[in-house]
């Protein structure tokens, strides 16, 4: 099992990734993606790759830092690595006041115009997007941009299930985190019964949102992904050990990491 969405960079952890790891694969997760959200912080994500066995990372501008300056070249230099797995996460955040809407779109159509222009060089990433109260104004953008549909995925799922069924239309993918094992979040249960057993990840967002029964433990961590596979097995009506499979299977594939051994 892995984790498909992680921040080993934020200060939560400093001093503590070694340890982490140790509790990660203690409870069976074998590996995870630490995920960008600045030009810095993706270097720094980078470095952890490089340095940790089983640890993999993202290269991205998150809209709720879309405000701060972007080192372009930094992140064309991260892609290029082999430990460097995706793109993001990157997308539109309608929760928070700020950043406001221009710098969002901004940093957005930057990054979705240099994937396509890098892609055409050879750099070829999936997509992790960040859609928060904004599949009206997302959705359309990703189509516009021409890159292959299959290769998005929606992290961290916190909409409806019909939501939901319009993100599989448009033909992405979906990753659920703790919220799906909270009891004031029907809908995120419901969209995660629709899923196809082909389009569904799980990942923590870790150090935020611990699932149940460690919902009040600070800070969430990468070996709490199976608390969000086990929700997911009872959910779908499956034998948690397969359900782990699957996810596993799933984020090899798309995300194009070494099978389990």
């Amino acid at each position: 099992m892995i984790d498909t969405h992680c921040h080993l960079t934020f200060t939560q952890y400093e001093g503590q990734i070694p340890a982490e790891l140790d509790r990660m694969r203690e409870a069976g997760v074998r590996g995870c993606i630490t995920v960008g959200t600045t030009s810095a912080d993706s270097v720094a994500g980078l470095a952890i790759a490089q340095a940790h066995e089983g640890v993999w990372c993202s290269a991205g501008v998150h809209p709720l830092h879309s405000d701060e300056p972007v080192d372009w070249g930094a992140l064309r230099a991260c892609a290029q690595h082999p430990r460097c797995v995706a793109w993001g996460e990157l997308g539109l955040d309608n929760h928070y006041a700020t950043p406001g809407k221009a710098h969002q779109m901004a940093a957005l159509e930057g990054q979705l115009d240099r994937m396509v222009r890098w892609r055409e060089e050879g750099i070829v990433k999936p997509v992790i997007i960040h859609c928060r109260k904004a599949f009206d104004e997302l959705l359309p953008m990703l189509a516009a941009s021409g890159l292959p549909r299959d290769r998005f995925v929606f992290h961290c799922f916190s909409g409806s299930e019909s939501e939901a069924r319009r993100v599989l239309d448009f033909g992405a993918w979906i990753s659920f985190t703790g919220i799906v094992t909270y009891r004031n979040a029907p809908e995120v249960q419901a969209a995660a019964k629709l899923m196809p057993d082909d389009r569904i990840m799980a990942e923590t967002d870790a150090p935020f949102l611990s699932p149940e029964p460690m919902r009040t433990a600070k800070p969430n961590r990468p070996a709490h992904v199976m608390l969000v596979v086990k929700q997911l097995a009872a959910l779908r009506g499956m034998d948690e050990a397969a359900c782990a499979d699957m996810l596993d299977r799933n984020a090899c594939r798309f995300f194009g990491l070494p099978p389990k051994p």
